[in-house]
This record gives C-alpha cells, sequence and structure tokens, in this order.
C-alpha cells in the first residue's frame, strides 16, 4: 500500500453521480435520485456489512423529528421534577422559541446553582465523522458556555475491563489495539480459545470508519493452516462458521471457574510454564495456594470446576493439554464481564494466558474483546488524525457511565469506585446528543424514573427514540447523510471525505449550528466557534495530518485536493505487537505500566482496597442471579446483528429481521417444547423488573436453559401510564439488572439476567415506537 498513500483509495467507486460517505460500519457510497436514497458499499471490502441497507428506508422515516418540541408541562409549568416524561404530550415551536428558553434554563443552572449540577449525558455513536460527533461537539458546548459540567467515564462495553486492565497489565488500548492481530492470527497461532467468541456482527463496526471487514477472512486463512477453535459461549454463532470451531456450553457466567480448572489442570500436570511466571509476573504463589486449595482447602481442580460450569472434567483437562507448549491465544469477550463479578474473567483469562506462557508472542497470549469493534486486532495509524477540541471542564465531578440512574435517585449517598468512596452528585440537569440510554441502560422501569426527578432534561435527536419521548426539550439534528465531515479511524488507513446527500429532514439542523446559536444566548459564541463554519472546521481538523504527511516526505494533499478526491490513504504503524511484545523482550528495559512493572496475577493495589467483591487476585465468585422456580431461564441480552446498538432501527434491514413487528428471541427446543411454543411464535418474557413481547426461533444453536434476546428494539410500553408496563417491541432492558460489576469497577451488567419465558396468546398490541409524536 506504500505507494498509494496520500492518494485516493480506488476502491471508493464515484462513477454515475454517488458520493463518498462512510459509517461505524463500514465506508460507502451514496446518491439520492428519483428512486429515494441509493448505497452502495466500499469495493474493496472483503466482506461489507449489510447495515448500510438501512440508510434508504430511514433517511425520510416518520420517526424523524421534524422540528423543536417541548413537552408540555415544561413548557406550561417551567423546569421540576416531573413523573409525566414520557407520558406527557409534545409541543412543536420555532427554533428561536426553543432555543431562547433553553438559553434562559441554561444560564439560571449556571447562574443560580453552577455547572456541576448538570450532567453531559452524550454517550453513543452517533457519527463516524470527527467534526459532527455528537459527545465531542456537547461536551464542547458544556465546558465553553457553562464552563463544565458532570461527566461519565468508561463505557457500558468494557465497564469492569476498561478499570481493571490497566492496573494488572496495560493501558487498555495497548492491549485491544496494539497487541495481537488478525494478520498474526492468520499467520502464526495455533489454538485459539474464545470465552464468549469473536461474533462477527460486533467486528462489523467500529468507533469511527472501517474500510474493509477482514475478521471472517482471517479466521478462515488460519483454519485452514491448521489452527483450532474452541468456542466457550451459550451462542454457537459466536464463531463464524469459517472457523469450524469445537463449541462447548458452559453454564453462563462460569467461565472463571472453568479457567481456574484448566489452570490447576497445567499446574497439577507440570504443563505451565513456570520460567515465564517467575520473570514476567507478580504475585504468582498468592494466587497458587488458592488456585491449590491451600488457602481456603478447596483445590480448584477440573473437578470442582466440572460442578460449577456444567463441563465434563475429562474436557476440562483435555483442553488444558491441547493448550499446553503451543502457540495459544485467550480471548475473552467484552460480553463476560457486562456481569456480575465481571472483573473476574478477565482477570483469570490474562493468568491463563501467563500460565501457558504466551504473553508477547506472535498470535499467542491474551487478547482481551478481540472481535468485540472492527478496530482491534489491526495496525495503528502512523499520522494524526482530526480531532475536536473540547476545551477545559471546571468541574471535576464524575460517574461510572452505567451510575446514572443510581446518581440521580440518589443524590448525595456515597458509593465505592476503583477503591475510593465517592459521592454522587445533586444533578438538575441532564443535556444528550447522540444517545440513547433506553438502549444503553438497564432496568428501563427504574431509569424512567430517575428522569423524572430532574429539573429539565434536553435531548438532541434525529427522530422519536424513547430518550426524546422522555425529554423536555427535544431538538431535531441531523442525519450523518445531510451533513459534511471527515470519517477516521485510528486503525484504518482510509480517511473519507463524508460528502452531504440529501438535504435535512424538515427543520433539522446539525448538532454543531444548534449550540453556536445557544452559545450565542449564553455569551459564548466566538469561543465555541472560534470564528467557522462548519467547512472551515473541516479544514482545520484536516491540516494535522496533512502535516503529518508532510513530515513524513509523502504527499500531502491539501484539504481542498482531499475533499474533491474523496479519500486519502495514510500510513500505518509495524505489526510489532506492543507494548506487550517489547516487555516480553526485555522485562527490565520496558516494565509494564502496572505498580510492579510485570504482569500482576496478584495485585496488592487493589488488595488494599478491601473490597470483597474484587479481591487481589482473580477468584470464583458465585452469582447472586441465577436460575430459580420462577425464573428458571438465563437471559443473555447481546448486540444485534441488524443494526448498531439501537441505531436506524426503524431502517429496512432492521425491519426485515423482525417478526409480525417484534424483535426476535431465539431458544432451544427443549426449553420450547414443554411451554408449548414454536418456531415463529410471539413470546412472553418476565421478571420482577419487566415484561417484554418478542417473537422466538426455536433453534439448537443455543444452549439449553438460555434465552436469546438482541438489544436495541426501541422501548414500547403498551400503556405509558403504568409503572411497570409490557414494552410490545421486545427491549431486554426491562428486565436486566441496574447493579455495578463490583464495588471496583461499578461496570455494566447488563449482558445476563434470568427470565421465565410464556408463549403469548392474547391479542397483539400494535407497534408505535416508530409512530411521530
Amino acid at each position: 500500500m506504500s505507494d498509494t498513500i496520500g492518494h485516493p483509495d480506488p476502491g471508493l467507486d464515484l462513477s454515475d453521480g454517488f458520493r463518498p460517505h462512510t459509517s461505524h460500519w463500514g465506508v460507502f457510497s451514496a446518491r439520492l435520485g428519483k428512486a429515494g436514497l441509493e448505497v452502495r458499499p466500499y469495493a474493496a471490502d472483503p466482506d461489507p456489512n449489510r447495515i448500510i441497507d438501512n440508510f434508504p428506508g430511514a433517511l425520510r422515516h416518520q420517526a424523524r423529528i421534524a422540528q423543536p418540541a417541548i413537552r408540555r408541562g415544561w413548557l406550561e409549568r417551567g423546569p421540576g421534577p416531573d413523573d409525566r416524561r414520557g407520558r406527557d404530550e409534545f409541543v412543536s415551536v420555532s427554533w428561536e422559541q426553543a432555543l431562547d428558553l433553553l438559553g434562559g434554563e441554561l444560564t439560571r443552572i449556571r447562574d443560580s446553582i453552577g455547572p456541576q449540577a448538570v450532567f453531559g449525558g452524550s454517550y453513543g455513536w452517533s457519527s463516524a465523522g470527527r467534526f459532527h460527533h455528537a459527545q465531542s461537539q456537547v461536551h464542547r458546548f458544556l465546558n465553553i458556555a457553562l464552563g463544565g459540567y458532570v461527566r461519565s467515564v468508561n463505557t457500558y462495553s468494557s465497564g469492569a475491563s476498561s478499570v481493571l486492565l490497566p492496573q494488572i497489565l496495560a493501558g487498555y488500548e495497548e492491549i485491544t489495539k496494539r497487541n495481537v492481530t488478525w494478520e498474526q492470527i492468520a499467520e502464526q497461532t495455533e489454538i485459539v480459545l474464545a470465552f464468549g467468541g469473536m461474533a462477527l456482527k460486533n467486528s462489523m463496526v467500529a468507533g469511527g470508519s472501517i474500510s474493509k471487514h477482514v475478521e471472517r477472512g482471517a479466521m478462515a486463512a488460519a483454519r485452514r493452516r491448521g489452527c483450532e477453535f474452541v468456542l466457550v459461549s451459550p451462542l454457537r454463532d459466536d464463531l463464524p462458521a469459517e472457523a469450524g470451531a469445537e463449541w462447548l456450553t458452559a453454564v453462563p457466567g462460569t467461565d472463571t471457574a472453568l479457567m481456574l480448572g484448566i489452570v490447576h489442570t497445567l499446574v497439577s500436570e507440570g504443563l505451565h510454564d513456570q520460567a515465564f511466571l517467575d520473570r514476567y509476573t507478580e504475585g504468582w504463589p498468592v494466587f497458587l495456594r488458592y488456585l491449590t486449595g491451600e488457602a481456603d482447602a478447596q483445590p480448584k481442580s477440573a473437578e470442582w470446576a466440572a460442578a460449577i460450569c456444567g463441563i465434563d472434567a475429562g474436557t476440562i483437562r483435555t483442553l488444558a493439554r491441547r493448550l499446553a507448549g503451543r502457540r495459544a491465544l485467550i480471548t475473552v469477550s467484552h460480553s463476560l464481564q457486562r456481569a456480575e463479578h465481571g472483573e473476574q474473567p478477565v482477570w483469570m483469562g490474562m493468568v491463563l494466558a501467563a500460565a501457558l506462557g504466551q504473553i508477547g508472542l506472535p498470535g499467542g497470549g491474551y487478547a482481551y474483546s478481540l472481535g468485540a469493534i472492527g478496530y482491534y486486532g489491526r495496525r495503528v495509524n502512523a499520522v494524526a488524525g482530526p480531532t475536536l477540541a473540547q476545551g477545559r471542564n471546571g468541574v471535576a465531578d464524575f460517574i461510572p457511565v452505567a451510575r446514572i440512574t443510581d446518581m440521580l435517585l440518589n443524590p448525595g449517598t456515597s458509593y465505592r469506585y476503583n477503591g475510593e468512596t465517592r459521592t454522587y452528585p445533586d444533578i438538575r440537569l441532564v443535556y444528550w446528543a447522540g444517545g440513547n440510554p433506553f438502549h444503553h441502560h438497564q432496568d428501563i422501569n427504574r431509569l424512567r424514573k430517575a428522569f423524572a426527578r430532574l429539573d429539565t432534561f434536553v435531548v438532541h435527536e434525529l427522530a422519536w427514540t424513547a430518550t426524546a419521548r422522555h425529554a423536555d426539550i427535544v431538538l431535531p439534528s441531523t442525519m450523518t447523510l445531510e451533513r459534511e465531515d471527515i470519517g477516521y479511524s485510528t486503525n484504518d488507513p482510509l480517511m473519507v471525505a463524508m460528502h452531504r446527500i440529501a438535504e435535512p429532514f424538515g427543520l433539522a439542523r446539525d448538532d454543531y449550528e444548534i449550540f453556536a446559536d445557544l452559545a450565542e444566548r449564553l455569551g459564548a459564541r466566538e469561543p465555541f466557534t472560534e470564528g467557522r463554519t462548519s467547512r472551515e472546521w473541516l479544514a482545520h481538523l484536516y491540516e494535522p495530518t496533512r502535516k503529518s504527511l508532510a513530515a513524513q516526505g509523502l504527499e500531502a494533499p491539501s484539504f481542498e485536493e482531499f475533499w474533491a478526491r474523496g479519500s486519502l490513504i495514510v500510513p500505518q504503524q509495524p505489526d510489532d505487537g506492543g507494548t506487550l511484545r517489547r516487555f516480553r523482550e526485555d522485562p527490565v528495559a520496558r516494565p509494564l505500566p502496572t505498580p510492579s512493572g510485570r504482569i500482576e496475577i496478584f495485585s496488592q493495589k487493589i488488595a488494599d482496597h478491601g473490597d470483597a467483591d474484587c479481591p487481589g487476585h482473580p477468584v470464583w465468585l458465585a452469582k447472586t442471579d441465577m436460575p430459580k422456580p420462577g425464573t428458571p431461564c438465563f437471559l443473555v441480552a447481546n448486540q444485534p446483528v441488524t443494526r448498531l446498538h439501537s441505531q436506524l432501527d426503524f431502517g429496512g434491514h432492521s425491519l426485515a429481521a423482525k417478526h409480525r413487528g417484534r424483535e426476535v428471541a431465539r431458544m432451544n427446543p427443549r426449553d420450547a417444547e414443554p411451554r408449548g411454543i414454536k418456531d415463529g411464535d410471539i413470546i412472553r418474557l418476565f421478571n420482577a423488573r419487566g415484561a417484554c413481547l418478542a417473537a422466538v426461533h426455536v433453534t439448537d444453536g443455543i444452549a439449553p436453559g438460555v434465552v436469546q434476546l438482541p438489544t436495541g428494539a426501541w422501548y414500547d410500553p403498551m400503556d405509558p401510564e403504568e409503572e411497570a408496563p409490557l414494552c410490545v417491541h421486545g427491549n431486554p432492558n426491562v428486565l436486566t439488572r441496574d447493579i455495578g460489576t463490583s464495588s471496583f469497577a461499578q461496570g455494566c451488567t447488563g449482558q445476563l439476567t434470568v427470565v421465565e419465558v410464556e408463549r403469548f396468546s392474547g391479542n397483539l398490541p400494535p407497534i408505535r415506537a416508530f409512530d411521530p409524536v
């Protein structure tokens, strides 16, 4: 590719009036003609993602928001707690009125209470463009116009692992983005043990532009070379067919016990790499006393593990022997740590890789969350990319991202996080742009009560999501196809000039334009805009890339040239294994950024926190949310196939996968038959927190005792006036638990809970989630 650096990519076909654009799920080109919107994937992508097919039906869908709207109760009575949020009607207003009212409310909060009463709630994937990135825009606005805001840290996807890994191994991005690559796996890995799998539906998307989906091809190439794949998951399709994986179905949430049984076998049979443990790790002797039972009189043997995880002891011992002495790769998916005690499988997976002596080897060792997102397992770009400065936040307070309901319901109360005792702030106003908490957050009925306590809830949104329907002030924002931007990812070599394909829907405006006019009402227009138009900002943000290319002696086209070409190929760094490879090569000169400088199997720092639900080394901790009478089935609430999170759920590709308008759940015939449930039926899933309807697909591709229902179906309460209404569309977050993974990380636990399932035989309620308000 070196001879193409600085040049446009010929794979981006811009003939016949098509113009370049990109998304989190793939580069594409589009045009708007008499037949409507047409999209075609990037020609050089070996495995294009069909989520782009959601765009044509979504562009002018009735669910789009046409003009600013204010909830009637807020408009008539002003700010204050109100349980009518989500139940009230909206009044359409002009932009002038909406911005005047909002500007006055922000001024009131800023001047009478302070910015510490504002939560900047953007969390989401609104655009692959780096300028019209809603999270950056709203945070920049709040910093400049208000002086700051209470922020959130970490993510729903990796809330436990992102706190844990830097303290025991290396920085989160070093492990996920600069470690084992798909190229290494295709060429060198001999066996992959994938806890939770590497589902292609996850690696099909990235936090930015993505030009080539390589995962399927890399696994196929590795398999042809003789690499073995072993999948531990309740879902068979958590590895693609091309991997030819052996499928093991452990009891959900018991992966840590299985890993302990494998390591116990390695040690008891002398198959572990003691030399590696002595040279590169900290605290192995402490952990060994736990593993052998010296510390608690319970050896973590294969037999012990089998009784917990449901995989027989012989299989566990055989698996340990298959791993020993080979170029083995251990992967642990995000899904495992999105559950109670989610820190433990992340930590224990690293210990297993260390016991095998594989960490730091090409194609071997530990690749946490490989396959969880499209830019993991790829090379890193060697030039600067466009980044919008967010300004300085004058408020120091923050919360772990998955604790928003706790914060709103319990202001002033204390909680534990990362070894500290912190206090929830008293939030009066939430400003949300570019995300949908009614997708990301758990226990929606509890979330509704939390939002009722606010003075004001402001939302920028392109469509009437449940978040918008629970807001006080709703400002219509443009879709990515309706604005210009620069598509870029730090781990993809193709930078894309995102041309505008269509005019804005109704009176929708770009977030930047909304914030610029709002900043003027707060006396901050000039510092927010710096005097630039959107196009001038794009040229400004492109400049660091041009300078980086020029400094390397490569062709460095001007912004005007880049925009006319439509794309630009940038250089990437060598596939050198990053921090872990350098540490393995010289642990003295290149120590890890942990307290000991080594791989921390035992962490004195974490032990000193004194949190019983996350001690100083990985342990098996029994779950409190397990099947029992009344809720006999596990529910796996994972990511969907036909959309990114809840985005464009009303798009054609997403709608085509539903059945009778509902999201489709999956269950095993052994669970369906005793309940009189047949393939295609409508089922009711329920527990003490709530209930939802879904269609059902009966399949042996899911383990017995497990029901799987993907997230992302828009919350659609049958009767919003009820406290815990039935969701008729199939949003599993009416069922999931809103607790932290532990006192240590306080991550999201939305992946796994327990439910009962029954066939629904009543009159089928209509789907109203996509109706205009």
